[in-house]
């Protein structure tokens, strides 16, 4: 069963980012086989990794969740777009490596949160502490007064995406 699901989300992914790339139709015979292959071998070596053992990540619910999850996502990369190059421009940057502790649970939660964190301008996922999963980012302005409050307050570096991650991980 999680073979075959991660096998086929694969597929889907690897269809939706080719679409359009065929000569006939929207795929290539070719593309169509190439994929197939390509979503067999992803679906053996993912298949305990992407939905796990208690298949979790087969809820459509979750996946739902992770859709509406990539509005305010998309919403705060644009933000930290403007950020980024304002501090560029004006040279008031300050950056410095904090550690938060988002309190998740599941390495599928800190996965998401260290993916959206490192895929937003300005910050970086450098390290999990495993036992406690606490996250050390590197950012691009620190207040230094904070940095001795040591693990501080997510909501300035990563805004909602833990609580995001949570509901769509656990």
């Amino acid at each position: 069963m999680q073979f075959l699901f991660t096998a086929i989300v694969a597929y889907l992914v690897y269809l939706l980012l080719t679409i359009g790339s065929g000569t006939v139709g929207l795929w290539s015979t070719a593309e169509l086989i190439i994929g197939a292959v390509l979503a067999v071998v992803v679906g053996a070596v993912l298949r305990n990794r992407f939905i796990g053992k208690d298949l979790r990540m087969a809820n459509p619910k979750r996946w739902l969740i992770f859709l509406a999850y990539l509005f305010p996502f998309f919403w705060a990369m644009a933000k930290a777009n403007i950020d980024v190059a304002y501090r560029v421009i004006t040279g008031r940057i300050n950056p410095g490596s904090v550690r938060i502790d988002p309190k998740l649970k599941t390495d599928m939660s800190v996965t998401i949160l260290a993916n959206s964190i490192t895929l937003t301008p300005g910050t970086l996922s450098v390290d999990v502490r495993a036992e406690t999963n606490e996250l050390f980012v590197h950012w691009i302005n620190v207040d230094p007064a904070v940095l001795k409050d040591m693990p501080r307050d997510y909501h300035p570096i990563c805004q909602t995406f833990p609580d995001w991650a949570r509901r769509i991980a656990g």
